[in-house]
């Protein structure tokens, strides 16, 4: 913020223009077009005073191709931080948005159209983490008896989310056993973290004993490695490629390799579920080469007083952000509400 205190009113305005511009035609903006638009009675030749200014600040550049100047990372983040004039969602999208999450009974149902919702709106790419498993809560788990001496093991979360996984104990287990074997780790777990389970199942595992260890054992699978991955489902993606700056073949190439292989995206995405409100990682911000043309405006989803996962959209560092900022963050509202909607409901 201090950096725009360090422009006089007439440099931050032209600076808005051009970034405005930009965004709007994706062309190298010139000093001509610039002083014609800006309002302010300049001629081009102290907009090209002005303009050299803020290339000497960081803030603009001047492709080799053309004598306009198009914004820098740092002009963008100086614009969204200080000139952006952000525009309200209309009421009827947001009761339309509404609507269509209202209908759903199934709450990944409802993440998946929360990420399509957004793509479709925006014609970028959404996205939405599912609710982060290591967030949430052990509330229950049964044993239950199945033909040819295996167990079906059924785990209860406090997004009422149910898990199963069907195991092979090496020895015979009775019912009563089993009973017996839910209720101690219930009693046990109950309220505990998922992240915490898997080390309380070890140490557990220690003192138990022989039939009660290998329940333990093949349980652990439910909190172990792939199980326990944070996931995100992504929709729109193909909409990248109508942006003349992403459209280059390799640059699209890796980035839809990002989408793949998932891993660091996450990582990327579980930073927003630490922060408070909209967060806005542009171009090289976000420390990843291959989002270093693209901005990820994202915004954490929360059930009751707990942030479940976020949700946001990629696209070109030229994007409305005075648009997708105030969408995407009615969008994390509205999807909470219909999740503690959903999830309160009585089964």
């Amino acid at each position: 913020m201090t950096q725009s205190l360090e422009l006089t009113d007439r440099a931050q305005h032209l600076l808005k223009v051009l970034i405005e511009r930009y965004i709007e035609e994706g062309q190298p903006v010139g000093s001509r077009a610039l002083a014609r638009e800006a309002g302010l009675n300049l001629s081009p030749a102290t907009v090209r005073n002005v303009m050299a200014d803020l290339e000497e600040m960081g803030l603009v550049t001047s492709p080799h191709t053309s004598a306009g100047r198009v914004p820098t990372v740092k002009g963008y983040r100086l614009f969204v931080d200080a000139l952006l004039t952000v525009q309200p969602p209309e009421q009827e999208l947001i009761q339309r948005l509404w609507d269509d999450f209202e209908v759903l009974e199934d709450p990944q149902e409802l993440l998946e159209t929360a990420s399509q919702l957004l793509a479709r709106i925006t014609r970028m790419a959404g996205l939405v983490t599912l609710p982060q498993r290591r967030r949430l809560t052990f509330q229950h788990i049964e044993f239950l008896p199945l033909s040819g001496g295996r167990i079906l093991v059924v785990l209860v979360t406090d997004d009422q989310e149910i898990h199963n996984r069907i195991i092979r104990p090496r020895v015979s287990l009775t019912p009563s056993q089993l009973q017996d074997a839910a209720n101690y780790l219930n009693s046990l777990l109950r309220g505990r973290r998922l992240s915490e389970v898997r080390e309380t199942l070890v140490t557990e595992m220690r003192a138990a004993g022989e039939q009660l260890r290998q329940l333990i054992e093949m349980t652990q699978t439910l909190f172990s490695g792939e199980a326990m991955e944070e996931d995100f489902m992504l929709a729109g993606q193909t909409n990248l490629m109508e942006f003349n700056e992403l459209a280059e073949r390799e640059l699209l190439r890796s980035l839809f390799e990002v989408f793949e292989e998932k891993r660091n995206l996450i990582h990327l995405l579980d930073q927003c579920i630490q922060a408070e409100g909209v967060q806005i990682l542009i171009g090289e911000e976000s420390g990843y080469r291959p989002l270093a043309s693209c901005s990820l405006v994202a915004r954490h989803y929360d059930v009751g007083e707990r942030a479940l996962g976020v949700i946001g959209v990629i696209g070109p560092t030229r994007m409305h952000y005075e648009r997708v900022i105030p969408l995407v963050d009615m969008t994390a509202k509205l999807l909470g509400s219909a999740l503690n909607q959903k999830l309160s409901a009585p089964s």
